[in-house]
Protein backbone atom coordinates (compact mmCIF):
# COMPACT_ATOMS: atom_id res chain seq x y z
CA UNK A 1 0.00 0.00 0.00
CA UNK A 2 1.50 3.62 -1.18
CA UNK A 3 2.23 5.32 2.08
CA UNK A 4 -0.31 8.69 2.63
CA UNK A 5 1.73 11.75 3.33
CA UNK A 6 0.33 13.42 6.07
CA UNK A 7 -0.24 17.11 6.39
CA UNK A 8 2.62 19.40 8.21
CA UNK A 9 1.44 23.11 8.66
CA UNK A 10 4.44 25.65 9.11
CA UNK A 11 5.45 29.53 7.86
CA UNK A 12 8.96 30.62 7.56
CA UNK A 13 7.36 33.88 9.66
CA UNK A 14 7.01 31.90 12.88
CA UNK A 15 10.65 32.55 14.27
CA UNK A 16 10.92 35.25 16.77
CA UNK A 17 13.87 36.31 17.48
CA UNK A 18 14.66 37.38 20.71
CA UNK A 19 17.93 37.90 23.17
CA UNK A 20 20.16 34.55 23.29
CA UNK A 21 19.69 35.13 27.28
CA UNK A 22 15.66 35.25 26.72
CA UNK A 23 13.81 31.73 28.09
CA UNK A 24 11.51 31.52 25.03
CA UNK A 25 13.61 29.69 22.03
CA UNK A 26 11.80 32.13 20.03
CA UNK A 27 14.00 29.91 16.37
CA UNK A 28 12.79 26.35 17.40
CA UNK A 29 10.30 26.30 14.75
CA UNK A 30 12.71 26.40 12.08
CA UNK A 31 15.03 24.69 13.75
CA UNK A 32 12.12 21.82 14.26
CA UNK A 33 11.77 21.96 10.83
CA UNK A 34 15.59 21.72 10.17
CA UNK A 35 15.31 18.42 12.41
CA UNK A 36 12.80 16.79 10.27
CA UNK A 37 14.43 17.61 7.45
CA UNK A 38 17.75 15.94 8.65
CA UNK A 39 16.04 12.56 10.08
CA UNK A 40 14.10 12.56 6.73
CA UNK A 41 10.45 12.80 8.56
CA UNK A 42 10.05 15.68 6.59
CA UNK A 43 9.30 13.33 3.34
CA UNK A 44 6.20 11.55 5.25
CA UNK A 45 4.79 14.95 4.95
CA UNK A 46 2.85 17.22 2.38
CA UNK A 47 3.63 20.93 3.51
CA UNK A 48 0.65 23.90 4.28
CA UNK A 49 1.42 26.98 4.33
CA UNK A 50 -1.21 29.24 6.98
CA UNK A 51 -2.54 32.71 6.20
CA UNK A 52 -3.00 35.00 8.75
CA UNK A 53 -6.19 35.33 10.42
CA UNK A 54 -8.07 38.74 10.38
CA UNK A 55 -8.59 41.21 13.42
CA UNK A 56 -12.39 40.78 13.45
CA UNK A 57 -11.70 36.76 12.86
CA UNK A 58 -9.82 36.71 15.72
CA UNK A 59 -12.47 38.24 18.16
CA UNK A 60 -13.84 35.20 18.24
CA UNK A 61 -11.97 33.92 21.12
CA UNK A 62 -10.78 37.85 22.03
CA UNK A 63 -11.20 40.98 23.36
CA UNK A 64 -11.07 43.55 19.80
CA UNK A 65 -9.17 46.16 22.25
CA UNK A 66 -6.63 43.78 22.95
CA UNK A 67 -6.48 42.42 19.40
CA UNK A 68 -6.14 46.01 17.80
CA UNK A 69 -3.05 46.50 20.73
CA UNK A 70 -1.27 43.89 19.31
CA UNK A 71 -2.02 44.93 15.30
CA UNK A 72 -0.83 48.07 16.26
CA UNK A 73 1.99 47.61 19.17
CA UNK A 74 0.37 49.76 21.93
CA UNK A 75 0.86 47.49 25.01
CA UNK A 76 1.76 48.67 27.97
CA UNK A 77 4.77 47.91 29.77
CA UNK A 78 2.79 45.84 31.94
CA UNK A 79 1.34 43.69 29.38
CA UNK A 80 4.35 43.13 27.60
CA UNK A 81 5.89 41.85 30.90
CA UNK A 82 2.78 39.60 31.64
CA UNK A 83 2.99 38.25 28.00
CA UNK A 84 6.96 37.60 27.94
CA UNK A 85 7.53 38.70 25.20
CA UNK A 86 8.65 42.48 23.36
CA UNK A 87 6.11 43.45 21.29
CA UNK A 88 8.03 44.06 17.30
CA UNK A 89 6.62 44.25 13.75
CA UNK A 90 7.99 40.08 13.57
CA UNK A 91 5.85 39.61 17.03
CA UNK A 92 2.62 41.17 15.29
CA UNK A 93 2.69 39.30 11.63
CA UNK A 94 3.70 35.53 13.24
CA UNK A 95 0.85 36.59 16.04
CA UNK A 96 -1.84 36.37 13.13
CA UNK A 97 -0.50 33.38 11.38
CA UNK A 98 0.02 30.97 14.05
CA UNK A 99 -3.65 30.84 14.87
CA UNK A 100 -4.77 29.71 11.43
CA UNK A 101 -2.02 27.24 11.63
CA UNK A 102 -3.87 25.47 13.93
CA UNK A 103 -7.53 26.06 12.46
CA UNK A 104 -6.06 24.75 8.76
CA UNK A 105 -4.35 21.85 10.71
CA UNK A 106 -7.87 21.22 12.24
CA UNK A 107 -9.53 21.50 9.06
CA UNK A 108 -7.46 19.46 7.51
CA UNK A 109 -7.41 16.52 10.07
CA UNK A 110 -11.53 16.44 9.85
CA UNK A 111 -10.72 15.32 5.78
CA UNK A 112 -7.74 13.51 6.05
CA UNK A 113 -7.83 11.88 10.21
CA UNK A 114 -4.54 13.69 11.31
CA UNK A 115 -2.77 16.54 10.53
CA UNK A 116 0.23 18.54 12.66
CA UNK A 117 1.05 22.07 13.08
CA UNK A 118 4.40 22.97 14.02
CA UNK A 119 4.09 25.29 15.95
CA UNK A 120 0.65 26.30 18.47
CA UNK A 121 -0.55 25.28 21.70
CA UNK A 122 -0.57 28.62 23.45
CA UNK A 123 -2.88 28.05 25.75
CA UNK A 124 -2.27 31.29 28.22
CA UNK A 125 -3.53 33.50 25.91
CA UNK A 126 -6.88 34.89 27.89
CA UNK A 127 -9.84 36.74 26.50
CA UNK A 128 -8.02 39.78 26.94
CA UNK A 129 -4.52 39.53 27.62
CA UNK A 130 -1.64 37.35 26.81
CA UNK A 131 0.74 35.37 29.14
CA UNK A 132 3.40 33.06 29.42
CA UNK A 133 4.70 33.59 25.97
CA UNK A 134 1.47 33.23 24.35
CA UNK A 135 -0.21 35.93 22.48
CA UNK A 136 -3.27 34.88 20.64
CA UNK A 137 -5.05 31.13 22.17
CA UNK A 138 -4.93 28.86 19.11
CA UNK A 139 -6.60 26.45 20.41
CA UNK A 140 -9.84 28.42 21.65
CA UNK A 141 -10.22 30.23 18.38
CA UNK A 142 -9.72 27.16 16.38
CA UNK A 143 -12.18 25.26 18.27
CA UNK A 144 -14.55 28.06 18.16
CA UNK A 145 -13.85 28.49 14.15
CA UNK A 146 -14.76 25.44 13.34
CA UNK A 147 -18.26 25.21 15.22
CA UNK A 148 -19.13 28.60 13.92
CA UNK A 149 -18.08 27.25 10.06
CA UNK A 150 -20.11 24.22 10.89
CA UNK A 151 -17.21 21.93 10.18
CA UNK A 152 -17.99 19.97 13.15
CA UNK A 153 -20.14 20.18 16.53
CA UNK A 154 -18.03 19.15 19.51
CA UNK A 155 -14.38 19.71 20.21
CA UNK A 156 -12.04 18.09 22.73
CA UNK A 157 -9.22 20.38 23.02
CA UNK A 158 -6.54 17.68 25.11
CA UNK A 159 -3.65 19.43 26.49
CA UNK A 160 -0.44 17.82 27.92
CA UNK A 161 1.72 20.93 28.26
CA UNK A 162 3.19 20.79 31.44
CA UNK A 163 1.78 23.61 32.46
CA UNK A 164 -2.01 24.22 32.69
CA UNK A 165 -4.28 25.47 29.80
CA UNK A 166 -5.49 28.38 32.43
CA UNK A 167 -6.52 30.62 29.03
CA UNK A 168 -8.00 27.65 27.30
CA UNK A 169 -10.69 26.85 30.25
CA UNK A 170 -11.19 30.38 30.93
CA UNK A 171 -12.12 31.64 27.48
CA UNK A 172 -14.49 28.40 26.54
CA UNK A 173 -15.93 28.04 30.63
CA UNK A 174 -19.10 28.47 29.05
CA UNK A 175 -18.69 26.76 25.66
CA UNK A 176 -20.80 23.02 26.33
CA UNK A 177 -19.69 21.88 22.88
CA UNK A 178 -15.89 22.15 23.51
CA UNK A 179 -14.43 20.04 26.12
CA UNK A 180 -11.27 21.07 27.88
CA UNK A 181 -8.41 18.79 29.50
CA UNK A 182 -5.47 19.44 30.94
CA UNK A 183 -2.94 17.35 32.51
CA UNK A 184 -0.09 19.47 34.20
CA UNK A 185 2.14 19.56 37.13
CA UNK A 186 0.28 20.33 40.04
CA UNK A 187 3.18 22.86 41.22
CA UNK A 188 4.60 24.67 37.64
CA UNK A 189 2.93 27.88 36.41
CA UNK A 190 0.31 29.26 36.54
CA UNK A 191 0.35 29.37 40.16
CA UNK A 192 -3.46 30.23 40.10
CA UNK A 193 -4.86 27.12 37.64
CA UNK A 194 -8.84 28.05 35.70
CA UNK A 195 -11.26 25.47 35.88
CA UNK A 196 -10.73 22.86 32.53
CA UNK A 197 -13.67 20.50 32.11
CA UNK A 198 -11.14 17.82 33.20
CA UNK A 199 -8.05 18.83 35.10
CA UNK A 200 -5.54 15.89 35.98
CA UNK A 201 -2.42 17.18 37.93
CA UNK A 202 1.28 15.26 37.67
CA UNK A 203 3.27 15.79 41.27
CA UNK A 204 6.26 17.66 40.30
CA UNK A 205 9.22 14.92 39.83
CA UNK A 206 7.31 11.93 38.44
CA UNK A 207 8.43 10.54 35.60
CA UNK A 208 7.48 8.02 32.39
CA UNK A 209 5.65 5.81 34.44
CA UNK A 210 3.39 7.47 36.76
CA UNK A 211 2.61 10.47 34.06
CA UNK A 212 1.47 7.24 31.44
CA UNK A 213 -0.70 5.74 34.24
CA UNK A 214 -2.28 9.27 34.88
CA UNK A 215 -2.89 9.76 31.07
CA UNK A 216 -4.41 6.45 30.64
CA UNK A 217 -6.93 7.20 33.80
CA UNK A 218 -7.86 10.71 31.97
CA UNK A 219 -8.12 9.52 28.92
CA UNK A 220 -10.86 6.82 30.59
CA UNK A 221 -12.66 9.61 32.02
CA UNK A 222 -13.18 11.05 29.12
CA UNK A 223 -14.32 8.27 27.76
CA UNK A 224 -16.50 7.86 30.97
CA UNK A 225 -18.27 11.26 29.98
CA UNK A 226 -19.81 10.47 26.92
CA UNK A 227 -18.86 13.56 25.29
CA UNK A 228 -18.25 11.93 21.56
CA UNK A 229 -16.28 14.34 19.97
CA UNK A 230 -16.04 14.98 15.86
CA UNK A 231 -12.37 16.04 16.53
CA UNK A 232 -9.60 16.51 18.77
CA UNK A 233 -6.70 19.40 18.96
CA UNK A 234 -3.77 17.57 21.00
CA UNK A 235 -1.52 19.87 22.36
CA UNK A 236 1.70 17.64 22.37
CA UNK A 237 4.08 19.91 24.13
CA UNK A 238 7.23 18.80 24.97
CA UNK A 239 8.31 20.76 28.30
CA UNK A 240 7.57 17.52 30.64
CA UNK A 241 11.26 16.11 29.73
CA UNK A 242 14.07 15.50 32.58
CA UNK A 243 15.83 18.20 31.19
CA UNK A 244 12.99 21.27 30.52
CA UNK A 245 14.38 24.00 31.63
CA UNK A 246 10.72 25.03 32.68
CA UNK A 247 8.87 21.42 33.35
CA UNK A 248 9.54 20.08 36.86
CA UNK A 249 8.74 16.72 35.42
CA UNK A 250 11.32 14.05 34.59
CA UNK A 251 10.04 12.70 31.58
CA UNK A 252 11.99 10.85 29.07
CA UNK A 253 12.13 11.40 24.87
CA UNK A 254 11.10 7.58 25.20
CA UNK A 255 8.17 8.09 27.45
CA UNK A 256 6.61 11.11 25.57
CA UNK A 257 7.22 9.29 22.66
CA UNK A 258 5.33 6.85 23.88
CA UNK A 259 3.10 9.54 25.68
CA UNK A 260 2.27 10.77 22.01
CA UNK A 261 1.46 6.90 20.77
CA UNK A 262 -1.03 6.44 23.36
CA UNK A 263 -3.15 9.50 22.73
CA UNK A 264 -2.82 8.93 18.99
CA UNK A 265 -3.66 5.17 19.24
CA UNK A 266 -6.67 5.95 21.40
CA UNK A 267 -8.40 8.34 18.94
CA UNK A 268 -8.00 6.74 16.26
CA UNK A 269 -9.06 3.45 17.75
CA UNK A 270 -12.37 5.75 17.78
CA UNK A 271 -11.78 6.91 14.29
CA UNK A 272 -12.13 10.47 16.20
CA UNK A 273 -9.93 13.09 13.71
CA UNK A 274 -7.12 14.95 15.57
CA UNK A 275 -5.15 18.07 14.99
CA UNK A 276 -1.72 18.41 16.81
CA UNK A 277 0.11 21.52 17.89
CA UNK A 278 3.35 21.69 19.55
CA UNK A 279 2.78 23.61 22.59
CA UNK A 280 6.17 24.71 25.11
CA UNK A 281 9.20 23.23 25.13
CA UNK A 282 12.22 25.09 26.97
CA UNK A 283 15.90 23.14 26.79
CA UNK A 284 19.50 24.39 26.52
CA UNK A 285 19.72 24.68 22.89
CA UNK A 286 17.07 25.35 20.01
CA UNK A 287 18.42 22.22 18.35
CA UNK A 288 17.52 19.99 21.74
CA UNK A 289 14.28 21.30 21.97
CA UNK A 290 13.54 21.05 18.50
CA UNK A 291 14.73 17.46 18.86
CA UNK A 292 12.03 17.04 21.36
CA UNK A 293 9.35 18.46 19.34
CA UNK A 294 9.79 15.91 16.48
CA UNK A 295 8.65 13.63 18.49
CA UNK A 296 5.59 14.00 17.57
CA UNK A 297 5.83 13.68 14.28
CA UNK A 298 7.81 10.24 14.51
CA UNK A 299 4.69 9.24 16.56
CA UNK A 300 2.31 9.93 14.08
CA UNK A 301 3.72 8.25 11.57
CA UNK A 302 4.31 5.15 13.71
CA UNK A 303 0.77 5.13 14.18
CA UNK A 304 -0.95 6.48 10.99
CA UNK A 305 1.87 4.18 8.91
CA UNK A 306 -0.22 3.45 6.00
Amino acid sequence: MKNTKHPIIYHPSYDIPLPESHRFPGTKYSALIEELETTGLIENYLKYMPKPATAEYLSIAHDPVYIRAIETGNLSKQQQTKLGLPWSEILRKRSFLAPNGTLLAAQLALQTGIACHAAGGTHHAHWDFGAGFCVFNDLAYTARALIEMKLARRILIFDCDVHQGDGTASILSKDKNIFTCSIHCAENYPAKKARSDLDFSIIKGSGDEDYLAALRQCLSEIDRTNFSPDLVIYDAAVDVHGHDKLGLLEMTSEGIEQRDRVVLSHFKGRQVPIATTIGGGYGQTHEEVAQRHSIIFAAVQSVFHN
